[in-house]
């Protein structure tokens, strides 16, 4: 099996979407929450993995904030969207295993 099709396994994507929503986070560009995440991918989980599988998936800009530094300086973050942050922790997951073994 090809590595992409390991990432796109449904299993896979609902480990994914778990660890999201457990991880919380702030919202990205688009104000999707992590509690939307569920009925998101009930409607367009088939046209996220075939725009994936097609190469033609394109993340969102990332939200700009500021971090407070102890120095009084503040620090950039980017802040995807959850759906994108569901796609990158599927390609995290497959190719940890790599690195765990």
């Amino acid at each position: 099996m090809e590595l992409t099709e390991w990432i796109l396994q449904d299993e896979n994507m609902d480990k994914a979407i778990k660890a999201v929503k457990r991880n919380r986070g702030a919202y990205g560009i688009d104000k999707m929450s992590v509690e939307e995440l569920d009925s998101y991918f009930a409607q367009h989980r088939e046209e996220v993995k075939t725009q994936i599988r097609e190469g033609k998936y394109k993340p969102n800009p990332v939200r700009r904030a500021y971090i407070p530094k102890s120095n009084g300086k503040k620090r950039p973050l980017g802040i995807p969207t959850v759906v994108d942050r569901v796609v990158q922790q599927m390609a995290a997951q497959v190719l940890s295993l790599g690195y765990d073994m």
